[in-house]
């Protein structure tokens, strides 16, 4: 099993892409209508093909636990830590129109794409990541039925029509393609093109997460709030990850499955959080606190969770 520095020095290059991408914003390399033709590509190109060459051909997706019992967790985990983050907010005062709701969600919500999956990658190798994209589809529902109710009140028929997205399509692609046998009639060619986009998809979206981080810094005072920082902190990194790592030990879970919720419980805050409070009119501050609160933490705080949760779980 790897030590922690090992594990660091593992995680660093992620967290270097990011900041890559905060320095090319600085300096007005990528920026206004650039900025969102680059997030559309990454979102609506180039995630739905590291999804399909990860799910395709994968066989440790042929095996029914693991297409059943990873988006129910995802699911399941996120619904918990929404409505523990709503219990924490109002515990540390916070009320509607100051954060609450926004607080529950981004606490809620753990990084679960392009963190965890170079993670995972690197740990285990690329066939990893399969279950991983898989279990996201529990954590997708979340967010967009349990989650945009929670922020905004909206309708339930609003929050699941955003789940038909390329992504939700490609994943379905992907796994009827894994279990009729289809991907190997695929021509050499589609592969390789798959192949070749699905290479660019985590590190240019590492870069853009930095892209729309650095948005933020220019007033570092905003950045941290005494109460909502530390009850995020504590939550997200110090609470949610014992809960994690307890179902993964006695859930009757895959050892693929473990394997991602060994990484989901290391994960600080995912940035989607940012973008719903500012559509649903949450408290968009609040959700920058948090992100960039967990997630500067995160760098030292996740090789110390996945070696836990590897020593935990017998790895």
């Amino acid at each position: 099993m790897p030590n922690y520095l090992q594990l660091l020095f593992l995680i660093l290059p992620v967290f270097a892409l990011i900041g890559v991408g905060v320095a090319v914003r600085r300096v007005h390399w990528i920026e206004g209508e650039a900025e969102g033709s680059l997030i559309r590509l990454v979102v609506n190109l180039l995630y739905p093909c590291i999804i399909f060459e990860s799910v395709a051909g994968n066989a440790a997706l042929r095996i029914p636990e693991n297409l059943l019992l990873p988006p129910l967790v995802g699911f399941g985990v996120t619904w918990f830590g929404l409505h523990a983050g709503r219990l924490v907010a109002r515990w540390i005062g916070l009320h509607v129109g100051s954060g609450l709701r926004t607080f529950a969600l981004a606490v809620g919500i753990a990084n679960y794409g392009y963190l965890p999956i170079p993670i995972m990658e690197a740990i285990w190798g690329p066939e990893s990541r399969g279950v991983l994209l898989v279990h996201n589809v529990g954590v997708e529902a979340a967010i967009w039925t349990v989650g945009v109710l929670l922020l905004s009140g909206q309708s339930l028929r609003a929050g699941w029509r955003k789940l038909v997205s390329p992504v939700m399509i490609t994943l379905v692609l992907a796994v009827a393609s894994n279990l009729t046998g289809a991907t190997a009639l695929l021509p050499a060619f589609v592969t390789a093109t798959i192949h070749a986009l699905a290479v660019c998809a985590i590190p240019l979206g590492l870069i853009m997460t930095g892209v729309n981080l650095a948005q933020y810094l220019h007033a570092p005072r905003e950045l941290f709030d005494l109460k909502v920082s530390t009850a995020a902190l504590v939550l997200r990194l110090g609470v949610l990850p014992v809960f994690i790592l307890v179902l993964a030990k006695f859930l009757p879970c895959s050892l693929e499955l473990k394997r991602v919720l060994i990484v989901q419980a290391a994960m600080p805050t995912a940035m989607i959080p940012i973008i719903l409070a500012k559509h649903y009119g949450g408290h968009p501050r609040t959700a920058v606190q948090i992100v960039l609160g967990t997630t500067a933490v995160g760098v030292f705080v996740i090789p110390l969770w996945l070696r836990v949760g590897q020593a935990w779980l017998g790895f």
